[in-house]
């Protein structure tokens, strides 16, 4: 524990567009009492003269770490642009250092000025930091009448944003495009998603995106209808999907292993469950393997790994070790869609810890037989899942079966 009267060395100081003229009179002593002053090209531009030593933090930013570390023992100023901690550089800086290394004096965010200046309540909107992040996480919040406040890195990742509304149904949107906010050119300019957007939107940019237009909403309960995923008929099927996902029972914070994941369906409505879920899919066919990529990056997820080659060759003895999966962390959870072998199942059951919920899919009469026989050592719940559509036969309709799917659910 960090003595109480321990004098931080660092100060991860909050700055805005507007300098020194929004800080707080704390704000204001750290920077006339540094010896060294670190800040991005941007910040360091509305800069007073100082005393302290300015240096400009490289890119990447990561770079910019040992450098800092270096300083230890001197009276160092970080500047982060507002609320260090909310989408802010405040949490990676703090990872090197020990709780009485530092103190923080933040800046109102970008989101407090941009909801300040569009009357919006912010505990009202989803704030999404996605200047460094691909723009279609904003998939799932996109329904009529919502209101997001979105971080961009510029003007063109302003109209590729728009140009994606507008693909996904809802170029009706309006855009409230909020530049330099704090700033002696801050600028407030409002247009919808399919308009002419301007052409010299300036950084550091954001958007107060109001949600209008008729393009479908991602359902919120398990088993997305199968249109939403392109595929090759390798696909768990809606209603069997949403039994699974049941079975699978996703809870915050957990990790996914889906073997055979085809179109990744299973998998990505697993991490559309929660933010903060993870998972890794495996798939042998190199194509569908980009294909379930391509639809975790449409629906909002491009954080689901896809592992191309067959689960035993990838998850082989030596990587099955007591902690790590090679380089995949344990699952929480684990779901065989495909690739189903004696071998498979002795290799999970053997390396998985005690807890982790598996659900395995068989359709053949050999999987079925073998989810018996694995049924009947090792306990879990075995059933057999039967659906038929209506479909016509000659001027009338009859009942269309699918193939019988066997379920096994059991907890290692």
């Amino acid at each position: 524990m960090a003595d109480v009267n321990d004098v931080p060395w660092l100060t991860i100081l909050g700055w805005g567009e507007s300098g020194t003229e929004g800080l707080t009179a704390a704000s204001r002593d750290a920077l006339e009492d540094a010896e060294v002053v670190f800040g991005a090209r941007r910040h360091l531009r509305l800069l007073p003269s100082l005393a302290a030593e300015v240096r400009e933090w490289p890119v990447p930013f990561a770079d910019g770490l040992p450098q800092l570390l270096a300083e230890r023992g001197r009276r160092v100023v970080m500047l982060v642009s507002g609320d260090p901690f909310w989408f802010g550089a405040g949490s990676t800086l703090t990872r090197h250092l020990r709780a009485g290394e530092w103190q923080a004096l933040p800046s109102p965010s970008t989101f407090s000025l941009a909801a300040s200046r569009l009357g919006w309540s912010l505990d009202g909107c989803p704030c999404l930091g996605l200047h460094a992040k691909p723009l279609t996480r904003i998939r799932p919040h996109l329904y009529r009448g919502r209101r997001l406040l979105v971080l961009l890195r510029d003007g063109d990742a302003v109209a590729e944003l728009a140009d994606l509304l507008a693909r996904f149904g809802f170029g009706e949107s309006k855009l409230h495009i909020l530049e330099s906010l704090g700033g002696d050119d801050e600028r407030i300019r409002a247009v919808r998603a399919d308009a002419t957007l301007p052409d010299d939107i300036a950084h550091p940019v954001a958007v107060g995106l109001e949600v209008a237009g008729d393009g479908p909403a991602l359902p919120l309960t398990p088993g997305l209808p199968d249109e939403w995923f392109e595929h090759d008929g390798q696909i768990t099927k809606q209603a069997v999907r949403a039994m699974t996902l049941a079975a699978l029972a996703p809870v915050a914070g957990e990790r996914l292993w889906d073997i055979g994941t085809g179109s990744g369906s299973i998998a990505i409505e697993w991490l559309l469950a929660h933010p903060d879920n993870q998972a890794v899919a495996f798939e042998c066919n190199g194509e569908r393997a980009a294909r379930a990529r391509h639809n975790a990056r449409t629906l909002g997820v491009d954080w689901l790994e896809v592992v191309e080659g067959r689960a035993l060759k990838v998850l082989g003895e030596q990587a099955l070790g007591d902690q790590a999966l090679g380089d995949h962390a344990l699952p929480d959870a684990v779901f065989i869609g495909g690739g189903l072998s004696e071998t498979l199942l002795e290799a999970l059951w053997r390396r998985l810890p005690a807890g982790v919920r598996i659900v395995a899919n068989a359709v053949t009469l050999e999987s079925e037989a073998l989810l018996a026989h694995w049924q009947q050592q090792a306990g879990g719940e075995l059933l057999r899942l039967e659906l038929a559509a209506a479909a016509p036969i000659g001027s009338r309709r009859g009942w269309k079966a699918s193939y019988p799917i066997v379920q096994w659910r059991v907890i290692r």
